[in-house]
């Protein structure tokens, strides 16, 4: 029989646990050739605090959620099932579905980078709408509004009065600070 991938519910924040709780119950009861692969779907967030700083860690894509490749059978889904901290598996009608290659891949974001390495992801606490103030570059000292966040590129579109005109100007979020 074929091994597939199956989405595991966890109770959220315990996806590690479960990791390591499964990793011991396969090799516990020798299943290494039925269960073959655990994996917890995460990025890297890259947050820009006010005044420019990155912080990087790791964020999971999916909280409460782990994958699991596996060989379906009873004594498989018993011992995954059984697991502390798992609260069942991902189907219809309580019955596990595999899923879909392309399903996994995008899951794991292989679409979008090479195989083996993490996304990476910026968020930052500036919202839209807000006065914000540039600190550097050629518009420093400019009090402007956010008008839209890029996240993906660490920049935000500004309107900034240039000349007594409204114009909207990207700049890297690391040099905006908020007004208070």
């Amino acid at each position: 029989m074929a091994k597939r991938w199956y989405v595991v519910h966890t109770y959220s924040g315990y996806e590690n646990k479960v990791r390591a709780d499964l990793e011991h119950r396969i090799e516990t009861f020798g299943l290494a050739d039925t269960i073959v692969d655990i994996k917890i779907p995460v990025e890297q967030l890259t947050e820009i605090k006010e005044g420019g700083k990155r912080e990087t860690k790791e964020s999971k894509v999916f909280p409460g959620y782990v994958l699991v490749r596996m060989e379906m059978n009873d004594q498989a889904w018993s011992v995954v099932r059984n697991t502390p901290g798992v609260t069942g598996f991902v189907g219809i009608n309580n019955k596990p579905s595999p899923l879909s290659r392309a399903e996994f891949d995008k899951i794991m974001h292989r679409n979008s980078v090479s195989a083996g390495s993490v996304p990476k992801r910026t968020a930052t606490e500036l919202e839209i709408g807000q006065s914000v103030k540039v600190t550097s570059g050629p518009f420093a000292d400019f009090d402007g509004t956010i008008s839209e966040i890029a996240a993906d590129t660490g920049k935000a579109k500004v309107m900034l009065s240039v000349f007594g005109r409204e114009t909207a100007v990207e700049i890297p979020i690391g040099q905006l600070a908020t007004i208070q």
